[in-house]
């Protein structure tokens, strides 16, 4: 069985990293580029970085912080946020990202995900998408959290697969920043319909969340933001009690 990965997330405003509940409420956590080499040291197996504001505001991704959180780290550094053009995908690979993540460029344009799958590969095209329960349906929102596109999220998901996206990280609104369990039948219900790697986030409270979690066949990491942030899991710990359920692990 493949090694679950251990994902810490930095959502990036205005330079800082933050973190809310249900995608609001925003509360300033720390500077990116020391939680990013605090992270490194602490056997994350990858990082996400998330310039959460990019697409809303319609601007490019803060790229000299992106070079600087690269800088720190030794381990696969996925980043998104207003990503929209090929040339974004470049500028952001050239700063020291080694997959991209589209979100609501995508939305806006689908191709974009062919574009990016044929030109740098399927490995370096992460699909994320932010998802809400919205009556007895999962819908795609768009621009942070704020959008609601209407799109059923589970036919989004096949199309971004059949254009070439080579993972998903399937951030759920519902259960974001509560501490209260990843969102399972959400996660079940796209493992269902999708053969692609499966990132889940949102939700994350205590080691017994991530045990539940990879207890998903298809599910490959767990992405999580407060719980690492503020010290109340740490991913040692976290790894070792994963090992001792058996659950594959990397332990540094």
């Amino acid at each position: 069985m493949i090694a679950k990965r251990i994902i810490p997330c930095l959502d990036v405003r205005d330079g800082r990293v933050v973190k809310g509940v249900n995608f609001a409420g925003l509360k300033d956590v720390n500077d990116p580029v020391t939680l990013a080499k605090f992270y490194n040291q602490q056997g994350a197996d990858e990082l996400v970085f998330y310039d959460i504001t990019a697409s809303f505001e319609e601007r490019e991704l803060f790229t000299d912080i992106l070079q600087g959180v690269a800088s720190e780290v030794f381990i696969p550094l996925t980043v998104g946020g207003g990503i929209n053009t090929l040339a974004d995908f470049e500028r952001v690979l050239n700063s020291g990202a080694d997959k991209v993540s589209v979100n609501s460029g995508a939305i806006k344009r689908p191709e974009l995900i062919q574009e990016g799958a044929q030109r740098y590969g399927s490995q370096c095209v992460v699909l994320s998408i932010d998802i809400k329960r919205v009556g007895d349906s999962w819908h795609v929102f768009a621009k942070g959290g704020r959008e609601d596109t209407g799109m059923d999220a589970l036919e989004w998901i096949k199309k971004g697969e059949a254009l070439g996206a080579g993972e998903l990280v399937v951030n759920s609104i519902d259960t974001d920043g509560a501490k209260s369990g990843f969102d399972l039948p959400l996660l079940k219900a796209i493992s269902e319909i999708s053969s692609l790697p499966i990132v889940a986030s949102g939700g994350a409270g205590n080691a017994e969340d991530f045990v539940e979690l990879f207890q998903l066949d298809k599910i490959e990491a767990g992405l999580a933001a407060s719980i690492f942030h503020f010290g109340e899991v740490k991913i040692p710990d976290l790894k070792e009690q994963l090992a001792e359920k058996q659950i594959p692990v990397r332990i540094i």
